[in-house]
């Protein structure tokens, strides 16, 4: 009977230890904000990723959550010091608020790809194309 409890604890310690299987997630890796790239436009590059799947304007909407992110109003809206600081682009609001590494946006932030693309907007002077 003693062999028999041995056996099975050792069993039940197998399988609790060996059960375990953790899958890491790798963060997605960012390409280098290039100065030498093409002119990213706001309206095909920029403009969607606040838009597509209520992604920002889910709360960022007219009468929502400041800055107003939806299609007819995201460029007026951003387009002023507060949000965007030609002269820091990394510390430009519109960038640095929902930044992957941020803990200052509790909800959505940006994917690596798409951090790169506003900070590369940015650094090209945030034009309206």
């Amino acid at each position: 009977m003693k062999k028999i409890k041995i056996v099975f604890t050792v069993a039940v310690l197998m399988l609790a230890f060996g059960a375990c299987k953790y899958d890491f997630i790798i963060p997605e890796e960012a390409p280098p904000v290039d100065p030498n790239a093409s002119e990213v436009s706001f309206s095909q590059k920029v403009l969607p990723i606040f838009t597509t799947g209520n992604n920002c304007t889910a709360c960022h909407k007219t009468g929502g959550t400041s800055p107003d992110l939806t299609a007819a109003n995201a460029y007026n809206v951003i387009n002023n010091a507060k949000y965007i600081n030609i002269a820091n682009p990394s510390g430009s609001k519109i960038y640095s608020v929902a930044a992957p590494s941020t803990s200052e946006h509790s909800h959505k932030k940006y994917t690596a790809t798409e951090a790169v693309i506003v900070l590369s907007w940015i650094t090209q002077g945030a034009k309206n194309n």
